[in-house]
């Protein structure tokens, strides 16, 4: 391993090259006993990214005329018990239900539907709106035309102040055989923008997190839209076959080659 050098006081590291592979905050270097003052405030930046993200408001007009475009229907619109953000962030139980305006609209729409939806898509602001914004739309594109035609697909859901389990109340209203839920994840120190699904079969208000299966980090740097696509697709039709969602469901892998005796 070829040392350190020592440049203005600040020894690099050896392990620097590392960095072209991963944007995880590796081989820094050191100024004495310190990070150097660049990382720090890169770290600062960061931070102040990621704080922002958590409170940046979502344009609920532009993600809507933006999901219809990718080929959806129209979209219903609702609201969590949280009435506001700061609610949203200090009461995770009211971010997990409806409020009355929100399950009475599911409600109609479940009756003027006429029969059971196949799968339903809930789109909810999450901890991140940027990642919302900016991947939602993209990912339901790649995934529409990968649902079994024959499905009965029901209108997205906008859903404001949402936490992931406010999906399974919207499926129930809706009498929809599954619910994916597209959401914002917790904003990093790496990526602020990263967007979550969560697939749950039979949804209903007390399923446990273990009863959803989940995709993480759909976003071009990290797991691209049609990979997700592809993944998320496989799993709703692995689910429709099983009836179940969760732990028990189990995404195909290739099979592994033959083992090979060594003399």
């Amino acid at each position: 391993m070829k040392a350190p050098t020592v440049r203005q006081g600040v020894r690099a590291d050896a392990w620097a090259s590392l960095r072209d592979f991963t944007p995880a905050r590796i081989a820094l270097g050191a100024a004495g006993a310190s990070t150097p003052t660049a990382a720090h405030l890169d770290f600062q930046d960061a931070h102040a990214v990621a704080r922002d993200a958590v409170h940046e408001p979502l344009d609920w007009n532009r993600l809507a005329a933006d999901v219809t475009a990718a080929g959806w229907p129209d979209c219903l619109r609702v609201r969590s018990r949280a009435a506001d953000r700061p609610t949203y962030l200090r009461r995770p139980d009211l971010g997990r239900r409806l409020d009355t305006a929100g399950a009475a609209s599911l409600s109609s729409a479940a009756s003027e539907s006429g029969s059971p939806f196949d799968f339903a898509v809930v789109i909810a602001d999450g901890l991140s709106a940027q990642a919302v914004q900016r991947h939602a739309a993209p990912m339901l594109r790649a995934l529409r035309d990968r649902l079994p035609e024959a499905w009965r697909i029901a209108p997205p859901i906008l859903a404001a102040q949402a936490r992931v389990a406010l999906g399974d109340e919207c499926g129930a209203l809706l009498g929809a055989r599954m619910v994916a839920v597209l959401i914002g994840e917790r904003p990093g120190l790496s990526a602020a923008d990263s967007l979550g699904v969560y697939l749950t079969w039979d949804p209903r208000i007390g399923r446990s997190d273990a009863e959803r299966n989940c995709l993480s980090n759909i976003r071009p740097e990290g797991l691209a839209y049609t990979p997700a696509a592809v993944k998320l697709a496989g799993l709703a039709t692995e689910a429709a076959r099983l009836h179940l969602t969760g732990t028990a469901l189990k995404e195909p892998e290739p099979s592994l080659p033959r083992a090979v005796t060594l003399p």
